[in-house]
């Protein structure tokens, strides 16, 4: 079959927890914060705010300040566990299975989109890291849009600037809010989860992986070429 004759022209990857695992880095930085206030932050608790980090659903020092019976200095904490963080996230190497799967994606002519509700800087600075960011046709960020996921708006920015239809590509994400967004899309949606986001009620999917190094990429494509209807999970 030539990539003219193909249903498939695209592949859009989520970046946080998919590309880069950022989501298990600040989870375990706001660990350590727990930790040095003799407190412990549960994963499920956390699992509210994933995908999207503006803390409307969970705030990890109200929460705190309840464990510790105290209201702690918001400005203190944030500095040191945002240093802690950055130090972390920025020795991170690509997530398991993604540098395959980019080369496999693109040695079959499919266009390939970053499309994440982290800003352009964050983004674009961990693909250059990476060595990857040359591997894009094209990318969708937060801080170029009205709304970020769970509102698909910005995966219907990808679609345009790939210049592809929804029935025609496929999402590669992680988090309950991103995979909303895929299907708000009308997207076919293939759910990675990592160790974050896996304590997350998960539903709504076409396909479930363990990891992108769980399955050659070239087999997913190919799952997701032949599957004429979604099938949620």
């Amino acid at each position: 079959m030539t990539h003219s004759e193909r249903r498939l022209q695209a592949v859009l990857f989520d970046f946080d927890g998919v590309i880069l695992d950022s989501e298990t880095a600040l989870y375990e930085a706001w660990q350590r914060v727990y930790e040095a206030h003799g407190a412990f932050l549960p994963l499920e608790r956390w699992a509210a705010n994933i995908g999207g980090y503006n803390y409307d659903v969970f705030d990890p020092l109200v929460y705190l300040s309840g464990q510790i019976g105290r209201v702690v200095d918001r400005d203190t904490i944030n500095t040191a566990r945002r240093a802690c963080y950055l130090y972390h996230v920025h020795r991170q190497e690509a997530m398991p299975g993604v540098r395959e799967a980019i080369a496999t994606a693109k040695a079959q002519g499919l266009k390939l989109a970053v499309v994440s509700s982290s800003s352009r800087n964050w983004v674009h600075g961990h693909l250059k890291r990476l060595g990857l960011y040359n591997q894009f046709d094209a990318f969708a960020c937060g801080d170029e849009a009205a709304q970020v996921k769970p509102d698909p708006e910005l995966y219907h920015m990808g679609l345009e600037r790939l210049g592809v239809s929804a029935e025609r590509s496929f999402v590669v994400e992680d988090s309950p809010k991103g995979i909303a967004a895929a299907r708000a899309a009308s997207l076919y949606c293939v759910v990675v989860p990592n160790s974050v986001t896996s304590a997350s009620p998960l539903k709504g999917y076409d396909k479930l992986l363990e990891s992108l190094a769980a399955q050659p990429f070239e087999e997913i494509i190919a799952a997701v070429e032949t599957s004429a209807t979604p099938a949620a999970g």
